[in-house]
């Protein structure tokens, strides 16, 4: 009976850990993880997950796992450019044998951002069944030098490996185990509580695809399987995969119904929206980032996972931010001064 693959997850968090539960539960995987601390291992372990206790930054722990392990997803950050490293170093030393790797890394749509501010919105769309538009790209794009680890990766390694880069937009819902919320609209509005009006940038024109975490991780799922079964030449030429339910949204509009629940709620006085004044950046993102990251326009297609059969199934982003994330936002107690984690490159 021949065994089964060995899967190595890097970040069993927020998108992770949806991920696990499908490949785990459901798939029957043999699943490594690693996390920074012994009381949230013991959590995984009852699962049946193997846990190795380390960081981002444990080079000789993720290039020893790496080259253990036949699949490789890291979830953790987009911007963590030694930890990619050395699962490829990894990649490569499997290789060296004759062994073969599946590797999915995540990057995100913050990639494809312009400087709109929120002043308008664009027509400039990417398609990832046109890699040349992304190969095009700056080096200085968010995430992208990250991402160039793993496309050169990809042409040293050639049939060696198969690599592929997931480029989700804006997540949104609500993680099923451990009730985890996403990054962008929360830190909105939690802002928007503090404040006492809903918040946008500039206008709040300015526009981002979106997707549920739930739909996402059945999306590396679907992924995981193709690369598995798949030994076209496409698998080693593209290695570009966004992931969006094709539904877009303006931040205005985001920002429209946080107000609207808000109020409801009885926490601000008015549902308008109104524009964030740069004074106040630190309590989003940072002066450096908080317009590229909540103000930007971000649009993308996901052509090639919709030609593998996948398709969002999970409720839209609106209807998720009035049902599911802004109760649990409005139950958190304790300061807010703005989201202080890396969140670009």
């Amino acid at each position: 009976m021949a065994s089964r693959p060995q899967l190595f997850l890097i970040g069993p968090g927020f998108i992770g850990g949806e991920i696990l539960d499908l490949l785990l539960i459901e798939e029957k995987y043999d699943i490594t993880t690693m996390v920074r601390r012994k009381e949230a291992a013991a959590a995984f372990e009852r699962l049946g997950v193997k846990v190795i206790l380390a960081t981002l930054d444990d080079n000789d722990i993720i290039v020893k796992q790496s080259s253990e392990s036949d699949i490789i997803i890291h979830t953790a950050t987009a911007d963590h450019r030694p930890s990619v490293e050395s699962v490829v170093q990894g990649i490569e030393e499997r290789a060296k044998v004759g062994k073969s790797t599946i590797f999915i890394h995540t990057s995100g749509t913050s990639l494809l951002t312009d400087n709109a501010a929120g002043a308008y919105a664009s027509d400039k769309i990417f398609y990832d069944d046109k890699p040349e538009d992304i190969d095009a790209l700056p080096d200085s794009a968010p995430h992208r030098l990250i991402d160039l680890v793993i496309v050169k990766a990809k042409e040293r390694l050639g049939t060696k490996a198969k690599l592929a880069i997931m480029i989700p937009p804006l997540i949104y819902g609500v993680s099923s185990r451990d009730k985890r919320l996403s990054i962008q609209l929360p830190t909105i509005a939690r802002y928007s509580i503090k404040h006492g009006y809903a918040g946008q940038i500039g206008k709040g024109l300015a526009i981002w695809s979106q997707v549920h975490v739930m739909d996402l991780a059945r999306a590396y799922c679907i992924l995981l399987h193709w690369l598995e079964g798949n030994k076209s030449n496409e698998i080693y030429k593209n290695p570009y995969f966004f992931c969006e339910n094709g539904h877009e949204l303006s931040w205005g509009e985001c920002a429209a119904e946080i107000g609207r629940v808000l109020q409801k709620a009885g926490v601000v006085d008015s549902a308008e929206s109104k524009t964030i004044p740069p004074k106040n950046y630190d309590d989003i993102f940072g002066s450096e980032f908080t317009e590229a990251v909540v103000g930007a326009n971000s649009r993308s297609r996901a052509n090639r996972l919709r030609k593998l059969g996948w398709e969002a199934r999970e409720k839209g982003t609106l209807e998720s931010l009035r049902e599911d994330e802004l109760p649990l936002i409005l139950q958190e107690t304790g300061p807010f001064s703005g989201y202080s984690k890396a969140v670009a490159s």
